[in-house]
């Protein structure tokens, strides 16, 4: 069954999408700001998998902990060293500066790591098993499952902690929150922290199946800024689903049209989603 083996591939990178797109939304609402600078998170993931795995020559799951936490780590020095400073609360001043600290981000990368395309090995065996009439590979098995349980620990996270619940009522409503003492600045910091292990596991997941590269994560960034408009911005189920519905549309124009409009469809949608309902699809 053609048409399962595409739903099987639209899933595994929906569940990608999903989760750039959470650390998209986690961002937004803690600041209310666009952070672009997860793209290149994505790319962190990956390239921290590939110096523990490959260089260091230890187990890929090993590798998958240290890009989510490395990936934390350069997120929470984004936002301590370069927008705190920030001498302004203009929000599209600080979405420009997100564009530039990506830039130097990327150039970091390209220092440390090269140019040069790298293999990374997956977190399993890559024979495919088969599901449901169709062939799958184990490392999209392993990105659909992860992804699962990085959403219902981010739920446990919100819904549970003191930290999650602070950023809640940051989100909701920034001036309430400052009036009964909740640290903004400790707000702030965790959201990035958060954001950057979502990009982080994204590219850890991700990488084994693509080439990876300093700029592997740009497309892929793009595309999950997009998921996250289309389900609405903010919005964490709509960040789900507005990734899971990008990547099988995705896998199915690749499989009955052409893979030459697979990437160019989510920005088609982005295009549709904004002229027939700008909030989303589960915005508000």
């Amino acid at each position: 069954m053609d048409w399962m083996q595409f739903i099987w591939a639209g899933l595994g990178n929906g569940a990608i999408y999903a989760l750039i797109a959470l650390g998209f939304c986690i961002v937004y609402g803690a600041m209310g700001i666009v952070n672009f600078v997860q793209v290149d998170f994505v790319t962190l993931g990956g390239m921290f998998l590939y110096s523990v795995a490959v260089t260091a020559g230890l187990p890929v799951p090993l590798g998958v902990v240290a890009s989510m936490v490395g990936t934390a780590l350069v997120a929470m020095a984004v936002e301590r060293m370069a927008l705190r400073p920030a001498r302004t609360a203009n929000h599209l001043v600080l979405v420009f500066l997100t564009v530039g600290i990506s830039i130097v981000v990327r150039g970091a990368i390209h220092m440390v790591w090269g140019k040069n395309r790298m293999a990374v090995p997956p977190l399993t065996a890559d024979d495919p098993v088969r599901l449901l009439g169709a062939y799958v590979l184990p490392q999209t098995l392993w990105m659909m499952v992860l992804t699962l349980l990085a959403i219902l620990a981010l739920v446990w996270f919100f819904r549970g902690t003191p930290l999650g619940l602070a950023m809640r009522a940051v989100a909701s409503n920034p001036r309430a929150a400052a009036v009964v003492g909740i640290p903004a600045g400790r707000v702030r910091l965790a959201a990035y922290a958060v954001a950057g292990a979502c990009g982080g596991l994204a590219g850890a997941l991700v990488t084994p199946i693509t080439t990876l590269s300093a700029d592997v994560g740009v497309l892929l960034g793009l595309k999950g800024f997009a998921a996250a408009i289309l389900g609405g911005f903010g919005s964490f189920p709509g960040a789900v689903v507005g990734g899971l519905i990008l990547g099988i549309s995705e896998a199915l124009a690749a499989g009955y049209l052409s893979s030459a409009y697979k990437d160019a469809l989510a920005f088609v949608l982005l295009v549709l989603v904004l002229a027939w309902r700008p909030q989303g699809l589960l915005g508000r």
